[in-house]
């Protein structure tokens, strides 16, 4: 059981949209997901279920904000940062590093990808740091 259950559940709120159609493509660059901003999510087949997982959060990212087509690196960073704050709750990142001894682990434990955890990692609030140091510090 990963340490995230009960936590953001994208499919959920995909069904809670009843006007977005979900569609499953084979994309010719290997894109993970794309969405048109208004009602249509595309995720690229053959994926993990982990990667399904991140790509439709991040796609509904950019449905929220109504990104239309490709986006700007600034863009692309807000977006990758939001999806990962839903993702990985920092109560269970704390839990997880406490005991994790590997970054792929400590991922896999969070049910993200990599890219995500490192997303996460990146985008810490000073307060977020201070709250995981005293956790390792806690630790025996």
């Amino acid at each position: 059981m990963h340490s995230n259950v009960g936590g953001f559940d994208p499919w959920g709120s995909l069904r809670s949209l009843e006007h977005v159609r979900l569609s499953w493509v084979d994309m010719p660059d290997g894109a993970r997901g794309r969405t048109n901003g208004t009602d249509l999510i595309w995720l690229n087949r053959g994926q993990q279920q982990v990667e399904r997982r991140c790509a439709l959060t991040h796609e509904l990212v950019h449905l929220e904000r109504r990104d239309i087509g490709c986006q700007p690196a600034t863009v692309e960073a807000i977006v990758n940062a939001e999806t990962a704050r839903r993702l990985i709750h920092l109560d269970h990142l704390a839990k997880a590093l406490a005991w994790a001894r590997a970054f792929h682990e400590l991922a896999d434990e969070l049910w993200v990808t990599p890219d995500v955890l490192q997303d996460r990692i990146d985008h810490l609030t000073e307060d977020e740091w201070d709250i995981l140091l005293s956790v390792e510090l806690q630790q025996p």
